[in-house]
């Protein structure tokens, strides 16, 4: 049976939650994990679209390659008379 005893909260511990510095500061420290977390989401959603229109583009390209036939091979001659 654990319950909370209302008589071993620590009323400094309270007053401190309810402090509008503390939720500023805490707010200041969370700041960079909060907008490091961000950029780290936003750059695997663009490495996501990146590697999607890489192999869109790659289909394609594949996709011309097998439609026009290679051009012939052309020798040139060893000497050229002028």
């Amino acid at each position: 049976m654990n319950q909370l005893n209302p008589l071993s909260i620590n009323p400094l511990s309270i007053n401190r939650s309810i402090n509008p510095l503390s939720l500023v500061v805490h707010h200041v420290r969370a700041w960079p994990v909060q907008s490091q977390q961000g950029a780290r989401r936003n750059a695997m959603i663009a490495a996501t679209a990146l590697a999607a229109r890489r192999a869109e583009r790659q289909d394609v390209e594949d996709f011309f390659a097998a439609l026009k036939p290679a051009p012939p091979h052309r020798q040139l001659p060893l000497a050229v008379h002028r």
